[in-house]
Parts: C-alpha cells; structure tokens; sequence
C-alpha cells in the first residue's frame, strides 16, 4: 500500500499556492472571512476549497504535520540562526518523525512496536550496532518527499534541471539557494551513490553546507558526522562505495585529487576566481559530474563575469566560432541552456516573490535600501565599481579564511582573542528608524607595517543611543580594548558621552570634508597593500566599502565621499567603522603607544 503524503495532493491555483495556504490557516484556527481577506481572494472561493477538501474532515495528525511543517520551514530558512533556532529545528525534527511512526501504526498493517521501537527489542540478544550514516531505502524516500513538498517555483526549476552539466545562477539574497542546494546535494548522494563537494569562500561559509544537511538527515533519523562525510544507502547498493562530501574553502588544493558533483557558492565574491575554477572544473571533468555555480553579483571587474557573459569562452575563438549569450534577467527568468551549454538562471527578489517566496515585503525593502543596493542586492544587477573610492578586486583579495589561519582566534570563546588588544570602531545610527549602526572588532598589527585583522563586526539597527552604548560595552567587555573610535555626528555625540564614562580613552571622530578624506587615504593605503584581512565570506563588509563613492560638495568647488543610505551595508557604515580603527595608525604605519583598560 503506498505511505499516505502528510499533506494531500492539491492543484496550484496561484503562484503562492492559495489554496494551501488557505487550507493551512484554517486548520490553525482561522475563519473562512478572514482567510479571505488575508489572502485577497473572495470569500465563496475559500468556501467552495474548504467544502470540496473536506478540511473539517482532516484527522487531527495531518493538521498537526502541516503546523510543524510551517513553522520548520520558517526557522531552515533564515539566513542567520542563533542557536535557539538550531534547537528548535532538531525539536521539530524529533516530532516529525514521531508523527510518522503513528502513521505507520494506524497503516494497514501496523503494530504497537512502531510507535515504540523499544517493544521491539525485548527478549532480544545481541544486536549488530546500525550503520554509520546510512539512509535504509524508506528513510531515502521520506527525505525526497519532505525535500519536494517545501520547495518554491523557482526551487522546482533548479530542481528540473538538476541533470544539466553545468549551471550558474544569479539570484537575490535570503531566497533559500545554500540550503537547497544542500537538500539537493545529499539527495543525490543518498540515490546515485555520487560525490558532493562544496567551494566557497572560506571554511566557515563551506560549513553552512554541512549545517544543514546534518539537519536534514535528522528529519528521518540519520545522525550524520565526519568531514569529509562519508554516506552510504540502501539505493545504491553494499557493494559500492560511500559516496563523499567534502566542504571545502581555501583548502581546496587538498582535494584536487577528488572527483564528484560540485557546488560554487558566492563565486562572484571568492578571490582568485580563475585558479579556483580550473580545480574544481577538473573535480567534475568526467561526463556522469554536474557543476553548480550560483551567487548574488559583485561587480563587473571580477574574474567571473566573463564567464557569466560568455566573454570568456569566446576569447582567442575565430569570429565564426564565437556565441553570443543574452543574460539579462527577463531572458534567463525561467532558465535558458545557452550556446555554450551552460544553463543560466536569474531570480531576482520579484521572481522569488512570484514563486511563491512570501518572507519578503518588497516595498519595505525598497524604503529600506538606496536605489543602487536594492538593484544589487535584490534585483540582481551588477555594480560598476569604477566610481567607487576602493577597488572591488583589491577587497576581495583581502579575503582569508579566518578559522583556519587565525589559531589565536577562538570567536565562540569567552575572551576570543585571549588578553591581546584589539581596537574597536563604531559608527552610529543616525536615528531609531533611520540606517544602521555598526561596531566592528579588529586586532592591529604586531608589528609595524603589519596586518591589521577584523575579528568581527556588527549591525544595530532600532536602537536609542543609550542602548547602542550598553551593545558595545556588552561586546568590548570580552576582550582587552585600547582603543575605539566614534563618529560624533548627530545621535554619534551622546553614544561617545556615554562610552566615555567607563572607557575614557574613547576618541571622538568630528567628520569634516579633511577627515573623510584623511580617513579615506589611510584606508586604501591599506587595502591595496594587503595589510588587512577578514573573512572572505564577509561580502557585507567588501559591499561597504565599495559602495563609497566619490562626490563634489553642494557648492561643487571640493571633493568629498559619500554613499547612500540602506539597510545592509546602510550604506557603508561597516566600512567608516572600519576606518575608524585603521585612523588610529598615523600615516607613517608606525602605531602609537597604548595602555590597557579593563572593561566590566
């Protein structure tokens, strides 16, 4: 008999699925009037669904599942998850798979043991310990059909074309690519028995991956570890090998000799595009491997552009030989297998929107964002970086893979930089419903002329200046801080009063036209001598910068430097906060004399 689905089989009657959207909230409570107005459909049409349905006939289990299936889907998609959203994800989990086990119970067939495995065992002698992050044939099917039933329109397309050799995609940001991709990669290994590797940035990014398929096997029951992951499946068969998962950021020379199906993530962002390149093409060059390349924009200088245009393969062709490829996002919104036969697809926050996507209010976006970062961030276009005070690539190559190369950096620790100092910057929010404020974390150099480290770096928003006073205190108190600077502009003085009670050293920054531009100098001095480093999966911080662009004054007789405001890089305060600290070395790089403060 086939396993009933935990939710029934209901046309599409509109991008968002209306009708189980509709059907959803009436099981959570809600009347059919209010359903109507909240969905903006009429109401003898929410009528007509909920009769011909028979929701009220439902058993309660399929009302339960779909609550949990809600609100599991809510928190695994949340770009940033604080450890109580992990919690509760391994908690839905547990009541998932409970639920199926009284599904199998009340099954033609079922028995008291599948409601309690233990009934099982009793009387029973020695058992041979289960498999090592082995998926048995009906937990390989319940993780297919739990993958599909949450998935958006645009998801189903990559989905559709999942065979295709190569893809790349453009997408906006916070519409849910790392985490399919990462359901889509462990399905895969888990039925075809195939090799998974997944590039990016840095170690810390390339873990986002594994965070989430090892969630994801817990929805049937499979605890998976190790790293690289060594997985195995009924579907595939004992006599062949594990299939393995590798995560990888800069130590990706170390699998040159690997071979699998891999996932580029944020390739517009990584430094060193090229090299990259070439290593993972050569992971994937037999025919039966699939590459996915897929990322928000950068800018049109980096080394990936060409590839994304076509450039690339048409250079050093004959004329004949030459393909020209259309990338504008009205001609790849549904995918298009081009000339050069890679799939190209663009989903921009809209196309998600369309799709069935419901986290965003776009026009809330667009009051929040300057018109050039919603194009970017949001709409998939990129950045013409030539007006731009820094260079994209030379932020880029400034990227570092912080948890491998920092051993003196443990950021989950009490005292993450033990009693070594660190400055700090902070520039503040200009008012509670205005940008953001951001403080940001750096270790100077030990020696002169070395290399400054941002270890980590904050965004506040909503905040009175009270509140952003007792943030930074709260974040400075963890480590030994000699030095913070404070942009005094506006809501800036009353943070600066307030921090300097109880740290007197705190040094008030007046902006003026000259300190902008002493501040800019100093930081693209360091920027293109390398002599600063964070993580490469920061692309917040590399967008900061790069949205500060050059400017005439009102009175056009000077120049100054400017950037709009948004609410992510707002724009920029990532990178004054940064040159804050950075204003502290004097122009020579020989740093001045400090003491020590105890911060409680």
């Amino acid at each position: 008999m086939t396993k009933p689905s935990l939710i029934p089989a209901m046309p599409v009657t509109s991008p968002f699925d209306a009708r189980r959207q509709a059907r959803s909230l009436y099981w959570r409570g809600w009347g059919v009037s209010q359903i109507a107005e909240e969905l903006d459909l009429k109401r003898p049409t929410v009528e007509s669904w909920k009769q011909r349905d028979k929701w009220d006939d439902a058993p309660s289990i399929a009302k339960l599942e779909d609550c949990l299936e809600v609100r599991f889907m809510a928190l695994v998609m949340k770009e940033s998850k604080t450890g109580g959203d992990f919690k509760e994800i391994d908690l839905l989990g547990r009541q998932i798979a409970t639920l199926a086990r009284v599904r199998r119970y009340e099954a033609p067939g079922g028995h008291e043991g599948d409601l309690n495995e233990n009934i099982g065992k009793r009387n029973a002698g020695p058992r041979k310990k289960p498999k090592r992050n082995h998926f048995t044939a009906d937990q390989a099917v319940e993780l297919r059909r739990i993958f599909e039933a949450g998935l958006f329109d645009y998801q189903r397309t990559w989905l559709a074309n999942h065979d295709q050799r190569t893809r790349m995609i453009l997408k906006s940001r916070q519409i849910g690519a790392t985490y399919y991709f990462a359901f889509e990669a462990l399905i895969d290994a888990v039925e075809t028995g195939r090799n998974q590797i997944f590039l990016s940035a840095s170690k810390a990014q390339a873990h986002q991956f594994r965070s989430y398929i090892v969630a994801f096997a817990k929805l049937v029951g499979v605890d998976l570890a190790g790293d690289p992951m060594l997985i195995t499946s009924e579907l595939v068969g004992e006599t062949e090998p594990a299939a393995e998962l590798h995560f990888l950021g800069t130590n990706y020379r170390t699998a040159q000799g690997r071979h699998g199906n891999f996932y580029f993530d944020e390739f517009f962002w990584v430094h060193g595009f090229e090299e990259l390149n070439k290593v993972a093409s050569g992971m994937a060059m037999h025919k039966k491997w699939r590459k996915t390349y897929f990322s928000t924009p950068s800018t049109i200088a980096h080394d990936a552009h060409p590839y994304w245009t076509g450039e690339r393969r048409n250079r050093k062709r004959k004329k004949a030989d030459r393909v020209e490829i259309d990338v504008s996002a009205a001609a790849l919104k549904h995918g298009v297998l081009g000339a050069d036969r890679i799939w190209r697809h663009v989903v921009t926050i809209e196309d998600a929107e369309a799709g069935g996507c419901d986290l965003f209010d776009i026009d809330e976006l667009r009051d929040e964002y300057a018109a050039d970062e919603f194009a970017n961030l949001l709409m998939c276009e990129f950045v013409d970086d030539s007006l731009s005070a820094f260079r994209f690539n030379d932020l880029v190559a400034c990227g570092c893979d912080s948890l491998v190369d920092w051993v003196d950096f443990q950021p989950y620790a009490d005292r993450p930089f033990g009693n070594a100092q660190v400055w700090a910057g902070y520039d503040p929010q200009e008012s509670m419903d205005g940008d953001n404020a951001a403080l940001v974390i750096a270790a100077p150099p030990a020696l002169p002329g070395g290399t400054f480290r941002v270890l980590e770096r904050h965004q506040l928003r909503g905040l009175d200046f009270e509140q952003q006073a007792e943030f930074i205190r709260a974040v400075l108190s963890r480590y030994n801080c000699t030095y913070i600077g404070i942009d005094a502009t506006g809501v800036g003085a009353a943070v600066w009063q307030l921090v300097s009670k109880w740290f007197p050293r705190a040094v008030r920054i007046d902006y003026s036209i000259e300190v902008k531009a002493q501040m800019i100098m100093k930081a693209q001095n360091i920027i293109t001598r390398g002599r600063i480093a964070f993580d490469a999966s920061w692309v917040d911080l590399i967008g900061s910068f790069v949205a500060i662009k050059k400017t005439l004054t009102a009175s056009g007789r000077s120049v100054t430097f400017k950037a709009g405001r948004g609410a992510v890089t707002s724009h920029a305060d990532l990178a004054w906060a940064t040159m804050h600290i950075l204003l502290n070395e004097p122009l020579d790089g020989k740093a001045k004399p400090t003491g020590t403060m105890e911060i409680i």
